[in-house]
């Protein structure tokens, strides 16, 4: 590999508070000098008043999609200082996916320095400033754009943490939003009021009972429900009439959404759908999936592929575009969470995988 530090390069991604557009705006200007440090070809164009980035290695009829992911969610101010501590990077983002893309960084370096491996090939690494942000339309995304743009290929691969395994399915998202109307009354009698805080928590826990909830797949053990937001009352003394929660729902692959929804309208007549996101799913024979499964098992024991993602990715923009996608990426643990981290050593073995897997796509036996 070259002499670039992946590892370095996390954790200086890690320390911009990228949950917000100034941190963003500062982390992709680093971006910009770094590739154009390292005399990497790149272009920035703005997509909804933020900056996405393309940086490309090789030239070619052949095209492999390196696809990330710059933002992250919000944090408390210490996850933004990177720390090791036992084998591990700490910090927000350090898995979720700060830590692939300096891999991924490091990868188009490493390409780029040896280029007669790459030869009739092209690597692109898109590097998408809004995955984490809700959407009403996935459309009108980073990287459908960039897609839309021509950045496409015979193959994609999107950088979510998988512990390097190759993640053939993902769940669908349905975010659905909850108006909960109850009676009002001082809150020194609240029988003789009806709390529509309490109800609208009831009306959640209820989701979990339908039929949907208990199904199972061959990768998935159920779907999921999180009651990820709630409002409701106006002062303290008083029973609130009033209540709004947002659910998130992750849906299996084999589930169609409007049969989720129609069980959902079963305990409130009007469900607020907010943003959908389509659930993944490749055929884990796909030949770019074998061949990758190929390069895994060079690199690390153990099974390479079968995984499946609980969250929901960019990959489906690829999926719907016609393009082969898998979900890739380092070992770690705790994304969104207080302790998230990403396993050190994955990170170069991780970054061995991809550049050994755009040169294996390169040789002419695979073409």
């Amino acid at each position: 590999m070259s002499g670039v530090d992946d590892l370095a390069l996390a954790e200086r991604l890690i320390g911009f508070d990228t949950s917000t557009e100034d941190g963003i705006r500062s982390a992709v200007g680093f971006l910009l000098g770094w590739l154009e440090g390292q005399a990497i070809r790149h272009e920035v164009t703005e997509v909804n008043g933020r900056p996405a980035v393309v940086a490309t290695v090789g030239e070619g009829p052949k095209t492999l999609i390196l696809s990330a992911h710059v933002d992250v969610v919000p944090g408390d101010p210490a996850q933004f200082e990177p720390r090791r501590d036992n084998g591990c990077l700490y910090g927000r983002g350090a898995y979720d996916m700060k830590g692939a893309l300096a891999a991924m960084l490091g990868a188009l370096v490493d390409l780029a320095a040896a280029p007669r491996h790459l030869e009739g090939m092209r690597v692109k690494l898109l590097i998408a400033p809004d995955e984490e942000s809700d959407a009403e339309t996935l459309g009108t995304k980073a990287t459908a754009r960039l897609a839309d743009a021509g950045n496409l290929g015979e193959f994609a691969i999107c950088g979510e943490p998988t512990d390097l395994q190759i993640g053939v399915q993902a769940k669908g998202a349905l975010v659905v939003r909850f108006e909960v109307r109850g009676r009002a009354a001082h809150g020194s009698t609240p029988w003789l009021g009806e709390n529509a805080v309490l109800k609208a928590i009831d009306l959640y826990r209820r989701i979990g009972d339908l039929p949907f909830a208990s199904e199972r797949s061959e990768l998935f053990d159920g779907p999921s429900v999180s009651l990820g937001r709630i409002a409701g009352g106006k002062a303290v003394n008083a029973v609130p009439d009033t209540c709004r929660i947002d659910v998130d729902i992750r849906h299996l692959p084999t589930q169609d959404p409007a049969a989720v929804m129609r069980q959902l309208r079963t305990l409130h007549p009007e469900p607020e759908l907010l943003y959908q996101v389509p659930a993944a799913q490749l055929n884990p024979y796909d030949d770019h999936v074998k061949l990758l499964r190929h390069v895994v098992r060079e690199h690390r024991e153990g099974r390479a592929i079968g995984v499946g993602r609980h969250g929901a990715s960019d990959a489906v923009l690829f999926l719907e575009r016609g393009i082969p996608c898998v979900e890739f990426g380092p070992s770690g643990a705790g994304h969104h969470g207080p302790e998230e981290h990403v396993d050190i050593a994955s990170l170069a073995t991780y970054r061995r995988i991809l550049v050994g897997f755009a040169r294996a796509m390169a040789s002419p036996s695979t073409a």
